[in-house]
């Protein structure tokens, strides 16, 4: 049986019953289900490590993520490994899902079989600039220069541009947003923004806000998505993305050309993220 060539394999017995063990993997594994919606590649790390130590749960959860690639490579062979072995161990969900992948195969992640850290998903391409015009590629290079210069993703600058001006440096919104990056007057000042129409001045005062943002909480895409459509406040308030249809629309559009939980560089992608971390911090100017 696989679970017996899982067990040889990786010299494990099976799921701990030390009181002490079970209670450490109990922890992880809600810690690791905390991560999966905002960093799956996280969860992915913590289910690895459990799953090596013969941990059903972990198995069957890790087998989730190969099997729709969240946070690491699509592999339906080592999902259905990873099934296969936890549904002879008994777990239902495992045997269910066995039937609707309906494959079989005998390959283990390499995260399981030994000490070593899942790969990742592979990224999707970039924003192609050869489909923008004249006018837009020079803005779009003005947003990546600034993005890179403030720590932002210039991926995530150009989506969260893309939407709300397709890149036109005189958009003007009903609701008196100006410019590339949609400023209101409000956060023109806040940014020190004199030109809300200088290209250069405007995408530097977006990106210093998404910076912000993203700082606030804690590389969460969606929620910083959200807070530049409708405001923080409205984030905090509702403690997550607010019920107003415009802002809805308006994240699914941003993640459609940004598909990431968390932001993509080095010091975001492997936060621990926690949301609403400490509602004391002042409102920086």
């Amino acid at each position: 049986m696989l679970v017996e060539l899982f067990t040889a394999t990786l010299s494990l017995g099976a799921m701990p019953t030390n009181a002490d063990h079970s209670a450490q993997w109990t922890a992880q594994l809600a810690s690791a289900a905390k991560q999966e919606a905002r960093n799956p590649w996280t969860a992915a790390v913590l289910y690895c490590q459990a799953a090596r130590h013969g941990v059903t749960e972990a198995q069957y959860r890790l087998a989730m993520l190969y099997a729709f690639g969240l946070g690491v490579p699509e592999d339906r062979a080592a999902a259905a490994t990873l099934f296969s072995v936890a549904a002879e161990q008994g777990h239902y969900e495992s045997q269910k899902m066995l039937e609707t992948i309906r494959i079989s195969a005998h390959r283990l992640p390499a995260c399981v079989e030994s000490n070593t850290n899942p790969a990742p998903a592979p990224l999707p391409p970039p924003i192609d600039i050869k489909l923008f015009n004249a006018n837009q590629k020079m803005v779009a290079k003005i947003i990546t220069k600034v993005a890179a210069w403030h720590g932002v993703d210039p991926n995530f600058a150009l989506s969260i541009a893309k939407v709300e001006s397709g890149l036109n440096a005189h958009a003007i919104s009903p609701k008196s947003a100006m410019g590339v990056m949609q400023l209101i007057p409000d956060t023109a000042e806040r940014f020190n923004v004199k030109d809300v129409f200088n290209v250069s001045q405007n995408v530097k005062g977006g990106v210093r806000y998404l910076r912000w943002l993203l700082d606030r909480y804690q590389g969460n895409v969606a929620l910083v998505a959200a807070s530049y459509n409708a405001g923080e406040g409205k984030v905090d308030r509702y403690r997550g993305i607010p019920p107003y249809p415009e802002t809805r629309q308006y994240v699914k559009r941003v993640m459609v050309l940004y598909p990431y939980a968390v932001h993509q560089t080095e010091s975001d992608h492997y936060r621990d993220i926690n949301a609403f971390p400490d509602q004391k911090a002042a409102r920086k100017k």
